[in-house]
């Protein structure tokens, strides 16, 4: 169980940066703009920090099932 720790922790904090990142520019660019893109550019992070997050727990998921390299399956 310990080992499963291990391999979680990079997905999760990869997911953790790349989401930060989302925000943060496009929170520049929301501040930049005005009118509709405002309101497109705020709907499209989210969008993509929930697919992201999505993404990390399916990984988890599959580590603790014991599916460490599915990348073989192919």
């Amino acid at each position: 169980m310990r080992s499963h720790r291990r391999k979680m922790i990079a997905p999760i904090v990869i997911s953790v940066i790349v989401i930060v990142y989302y925000v943060v520019y496009f929170g520049f660019l929301i501040a930049l703009l005005d009118g509709i893109w405002k309101y497109a550019l705020g709907i499209f992070p989210l969008i993509l920090s929930a697919v992201m997050a999505k993404v990390c727990i399916e990984r988890i998921h599959e580590i603790k099932k014991g599916e460490e390299d599915d990348i073989g399956k192919y």
